[in-house]
């Protein structure tokens, strides 16, 4: 199943049904489809940085190496 697959779940509600029962039946119809179960598992995935933003962030780190070289040869950090 993909990360952007999504299954539409709808529950309608038979006569002489409780709300309990309703919410029971719809519950049962989410976890059966697998919906609720990938979507906890992708709950704290990271998307990978694309290589534009990659190559941006080690610029900056790059430039901020040398700022920090040039200012402990001036004597301003220790």
């Amino acid at each position: 199943m993909s990360t952007t697959a999504k299954i539409k779940i709808q529950v309608k509600k038979n006569p002489n049904e409780t709300n309990p029962s309703l919410v029971r039946r719809f519950s049962r119809r989410i976890q059966e489809s697998g919906n609720l179960r990938q979507a906890k598992s992708l709950r704290y995935n990271k998307r990978p940085l694309s290589k534009f933003n990659l190559k941006k962030s080690a610029l900056h780190k790059v430039a901020k190496r040398k700022e920090y070289e040039r200012l402990k040869k001036l004597g301003k950090v220790k």
